[in-house]
């Protein structure tokens, strides 16, 4: 087989590849249904924990009213901006500080809202019992503040509820500079009784938001479980209820950017919950109790992230905290391996010249030396193939009606000028993995959000905001999305053409058509993804095409 028919079949493959990744995959999600439905006999669920309780309202008063109607201590960092509510003691307003909805905008993305407002996104901590004779704090409970009334970093509140039985139940919560909540939870036993309690935190969100539903990006329930990382969607949520017991991990609600999330206390066994009755709810109790013995204390202590997914960020809290695969919550994907590393390598170039699109064009050109004697190797081969196009082509003539013969005649012509058919295939299937690599980083990673390259490119994560269809701007109109085909894609469509031409054509004239088209296939296909990818294709088509063309000056064969 000729080596431009190898490579037809590797490309055309490639792009079906995309197609059907994007339209018609199965998600992870769904692959994790699968897997949990095998290993649903392996959870053991503990008997003796109670269960949690979910309520089943939902209000639709306004965000600014529900924050309102009660109490609530402000907390501050460089970071966040929120409050927490004294009734329930939730924390259920958070504001992103540095982080806008949309690109140059000034309204900041928040995340939590109150439990009474439609979207209401909210984490709750506490204690429960299986004695029905202790009352507990709740949801309607109103907590009062000892001392501090601003949570800010070195500066934690405590509040405080007892009940009718003088059992102390108090709280006092750290917020660090970043994204990290600290709740430290005792209750104080007045009594002449010996009383055991449960620790327990949740995360409820009453609707599921809009979500991106990619193959390639996995938002809903997600945890870690001795190792073990689970992730379910929405909609797995909605049919049935998943239990996991373990003595370690963490388990929380994440979105493409942001992520709420709990972290029990170490060493203790515990059953994570994911689970809905007319709300979303991620929710782990402790399967030991603690016993609180007369007059005695007893203290647990939970961490809470909610975080933008800043890579050091999640990075540093899973070592400084040792929560066992913490940078998971960022969905890296399959190729893991390959594409944290890649985020690192273009995030340094980043620091070197403030510009995540030029750090991408140096990526590109490490990649290709890193490649270049492979690339080396091959296009002298495929230089070899278009030189010895004329002596195959009277090969084929002069043996036309005995096939048998002209193979053994081509075969040989290979041999004698050290040609190897097959040798352009191996660079492109290496390089398939990088290129899905860098557009998962792209899509996945929130440094690259709202990040601008030059001129009309603003952000290096969404596509190409011109077309071609009114000639990129020049003409008053807006077409449709379908249409919206840009600058960079239709630079990187004519790259692909002219890398084409420097390529041995195929004999077959089918072919050739189908090689003419295919550069205009993938330009349309390629047209909705992110700007940072077309043009780290584009700059890769343009330095394969240089070291194409020296190669080829520099390849002779002995065949005239």
């Amino acid at each position: 087989m000729e080596t431009k028919n190898i490579i037809a079949a590797i490309s055309l493959s490639a792009a079906v590849i995309i197609l059907y990744s994007l339209f018609f995959a199965p998600s992870q999600d769904e692959l994790n249904k699968l897997r949990v439905e095998k290993e649903k006999d392996k959870i053991v669920k503990n008997s003796e924990a109670p269960s949690l309780d979910n309520e089943n309202n939902i209000s639709t008063i306004s965000r600014s009213d529900a924050i309102q109607e009660v109490q609530r201590i402000n907390f501050e960092n460089k970071n966040l901006l929120g409050s927490i509510s004294l009734t329930g003691s939730t924390i259920d307003d958070l504001t992103f500080k540095n982080y806008s909805k949309i690109l140059n905008g000034k309204e900041k993305v928040t995340l939590l809202n109150p439990r009474k407002v439609k979207n209401g996104y909210y984490i709750e901590t506490g204690w429960v019992t299986n004695d029905k004779n202790i009352d507990l704090p709740n949801s309607k409970t109103n907590w009062k503040v000892e001392g501090n009334k601003k949570l800010s970093p070195n500066n934690p509140v405590k509040i405080f509820w007892i009940n009718q039985q003088e059992i102390k139940f108090e709280k006092k919560i750290s917020l660090d500079e970043q994204f990290l909540f600290t709740v430290e939870q005792s209750i104080t036993n007045n009594t002449d009784k010996k009383y055991d309690f449960y620790t327990y935190a949740q995360i409820i969100r009453n609707t599921a938001p809009e979500v991106t539903n990619f193959y390639i990006l996995h938002e809903g329930m997600l945890g870690v479980f001795e190792d073990q990382l689970v992730e379910e969607d929405y909609d797995d949520i909605e049919e049935k209820k998943y239990s996991y017991n373990a003595t370690s991990g963490w388990l929380g609600i994440t979105d493409k950017y942001w992520l709420a999330s709990l972290i029990p206390e170490k060493s203790k066994s515990f059953r994570a919950d994911f689970d809905y009755k007319n709300k979303f709810r991620a929710s782990f109790i402790e399967t030991e109790p603690l016993e609180a013995n007369k007059k005695e204390k007893i203290t647990n202590e939970i961490n809470i992230i909610v975080a933008a997914k800043e890579v050091n960020v999640i990075d540093g809290y899973a070592e400084k905290l040792k929560i066992s695969k913490y940078d998971l919550a960022i969905d890296w994907g399959w190729f893991y391996f390959i594409v944290k590393p890649l985020f690192f390598a273009i995030d340094y170039f980043f620091k070197l010249t403030g510009n995540f699109g030029i750090a991408i064009v140096l990526i590109t050109i490490c990649v290709r030396v890193v490649f270049f004697p492979l690339a080396n190797y091959s296009f002298r081969s495929m230089a070899k193939m278009k030189i010895l196009q004329p002596e195959m082509a009277r090969l084929k003539e002069l043996h036309k009606n005995d096939k048998m013969k002209l193979q053994q005649e081509i075969m040989s012509l290979y041999k004698k000028e050290k040609v190897n058919p097959l040798s352009g295939c191996l660079p492109i299937l290496i390089q398939i993995p990088f290129f899905f690599a860098i557009y998962k980083m792209l899509f996945v990673t929130i440094e690259m959000r709202h990040q601008p390259f030059f001129g009309w490119i603003k952000d290096l994560s969404e596509k190409d905001p011109t077309s071609i269809f009114n000639l990129f701007g020049i003409i008053p109109w807006d077409p449709p999305s379908f249409l919206v085909i840009g600058a960079w894609p239709c630079l990187m469509g004519l790259t692909m053409y002219f890398q084409q031409k420097l390529n041995p054509a195929p004999p077959d004239p089918i072919q050739q058509k189908i090689f003419m088209f295919f550069p205009l296939f993938l330009t349309v296909i390629l047209a909705p993804f992110p700007s940072g990818l077309v043009i780290y294709w584009t700059v890769n088509n343009i330095l394969t095409m240089a070291q194409q063309v020296v190669i080829m000056k520099r390849t002779t064969v002995k065949t005239k």
